[in-house]
């Protein structure tokens, strides 16, 4: 195991060293250069040779990636002259409220997927298997943003039973405070991984439920519910792990859209502003944040793989 971790962990330094790579060449391919993006067109050219010099961007490149790569290593993603905060600042704001809310609609999403996917395997080819599987396809072919516009209307607008915006507090206390106005944000994310679930939770319940050792618990006279909990969840828990570990990355991914449409105030919509306002090294920061998250994300998977399955690491 140890072995398999220390292998699984190199990959994912590799990974990081190309990804601090390609945001350094995001940033010098900024039109005009780093500075001239940050400090604006007017800026003169001894505004941008002072700035140059600030940053040591008049270094060769090798020196400026090395001195880039120390920040990234001590946490420094930059600074935020639009906002005039440092990055690490503004998501240290931001990010919390985003997983609150990726986070709460991911385990819910599971909470549901699970045992209805677990179900539609154990009866599938009947009523409810078609009925879950007819509402799943449609959930998944829906754009969240859609997703999002017919709760409103139909909860928000039609019905007054929520509010159309998310809350608009600036601490996590405050979003908390505010459940009515969470609930419209969380169920669209939860409906959207939902779909996505429950359709792989039951096609890995169905091919494990056809392994010859489910056959065996069954000759043995074990109880159906013995062997659906003890010993066939465990191994169709598999491919659930990968789509989990790869959903770390949309604590920020997913809330984008999402986030804009409810107005939620958190990395997301933080990112859509960035974007709006050419705020580049606001941008540079979370797409790093990002590619750490998504790097993460495939180890943990990889690990949760080993765990359910032994035969991974051996291999």
């Amino acid at each position: 195991m140890i072995a398999f971790l220390v292998k699984r962990v190199g990959q994912s330094v590799v990974v990081l060293i190309g990804v601090s790579i390609i945001a350094f060449i995001l940033e010098h391919l900024l039109p005009g250069g780093p500075a001239k993006a940050i400090l604006g067109g007017r800026a003169s050219p001894f505004q941008i040779a002072a700035f140059n010099h600030a940053n040591g961007l008049d270094k060769p490149l090798w020196q400026q990636y090395g001195i880039y790569v120390w920040h990234l290593l001590h946490g420094n993603l930059g600074r935020s002259y639009k906002l005039n905060q440092t990055v690490n600042s503004v998501l240290a704001n931001d990010l919390p409220k985003s997983i609150l809310l990726v986070g709460s609609a991911l385990v819910l999403s599971l909470l549901i997927a699970i045992p209805i996917g677990v179900f539609q395997a154990v009866r599938r080819n009947g009523i409810f298997d078609y009925a879950a599987t007819s509402v799943s396809f449609l959930l998944y072919s829906m754009p969240s943003f859609w997703l999002g516009i017919i709760l409103i209307l139909a909860f928000a607008v039609n019905l007054h039973l929520f509010p159309a915006e998310a809350p608009q507090g600036q601490s996590i206390g405050s979003i908390i405070s505010d459940p009515r106005a969470m609930f419209l944000p969380v169920i669209t994310l939860t409906l959207v991984s939902y779909a996505s679930f429950t359709r792989y939770m039951r096609s890995s319940a169905i091919e494990a439920l056809a392994q010859d050792w489910i056959r065996t618990a069954k000759a043995k006279g074990l109880s159906q519910r013995v062997i659906l909990f003890k010993h066939m969840l465990r191994n169709a828990l598999i491919p659930i792990a990968t789509l989990v570990g790869l959903s770390l990355p949309s604590l920020i991914t997913a809330g984008i859209v999402t986030e804009s449409v409810f107005n939620f105030p958190g990395t997301g919509f933080r990112f859509i502003n960035a974007a709006s306002t050419e705020d580049y090294p606001l941008l540079l920061g979370i797409i790093i944040l990002i590619g750490v998250l998504t790097v993460v994300g495939n180890l943990l998977a990889d690990i949760t793989y080993a765990v359910l399955d032994p035969r991974v690491r051996y291999r």
